[in-house]
């Protein structure tokens, strides 16, 4: 494994932490056994990754080749319900009042990193000169396992509800994609990734919405 590998793989593994502990906190939140916490931190960690590899080709997917990704999510996700669990908090005390800040954090970080890594994985396949595959795959990672996720959970999907969030990702995604064509693929993947960061901080932090329409809108 050369650096430009190695640096990769640890953003990979840096991005399933962060989403295994994203889904966590929704099972945790459902009051879900630790099966079903342990099963939506893995799907949100996994969930983008096989349905990028699906559309691109790449069979089995790399989750099924690499099977480190699910034993970090796994022990992720185990890790956050056992500190739960003995701390005895429950969803309407002390862990209501951190959920929001750490689903935050941990989504936008996993959101980020996923987000290059799939346009990385489209580059790799062939598809360097595809700029709509290359940012769909991108978005269809950072998403892909958060949507997963919530509607297992049976919560509104978090991209439709919270500060912006899918848009955050194809800005990132198209950064990525076009610096991909200016300088090497580490530098185009970390400012594809702090602009989906610091867009998902500024969006939560000044409450940036896309328009809506309410039921009393609608009447």
């Amino acid at each position: 494994m050369d650096l430009q590998e190695g640096i990769i793989f640890t953003l990979e593994i840096v991005g399933t932490i962060a989403f295994a502990a994203s889904g966590a906190m929704v099972g945790i939140r459902k009051s879900m056994d630790i099966f079903g916490v342990c099963v939506l931190g893995v799907l949100t960690s996994v969930g983008g990754g096989m349905t990028r590899d699906i559309i691109v080709g790449v069979i089995p997917p790399a989750v099924f080749q690499r099977p480190a990704y699910v034993i970090v999510a796994a022990v992720t996700s185990c890790l956050f319900f056992a500190g739960t669990y003995f701390r005895k908090i429950s969803a309407d005390e002390e862990f209501h009042g951190i959920y929001d800040k750490i689903m935050m954090a941990m989504d936008s970080v996993g959101l980020g990193i996923f987000t290059v890594v799939g346009v990385n994985t489209g580059i790799g396949q062939g598809y360097g000169d595809n700029t709509f595959l290359l940012v769909f795959l991108g978005t269809i990672t950072g998403v892909g396992g958060g949507l997963m996720r919530d509607l297992m959970a049976g919560v509104p999907p978090y991209i439709f509800v919270r500060h912006i969030y899918a848009c955050a990702s194809i800005i990132g995604a198209m950064a990525c994609v076009f610096l991909s064509r200016q300088t090497d693929i580490v530098t185009a993947m970390t400012a594809g990734m702090l602009a989906v960061i610091v867009m998902r901080v500024l969006a939560a932090y000044y409450r940036w919405n896309l328009p809506r329409l309410n039921g009393k809108d609608r009447e």
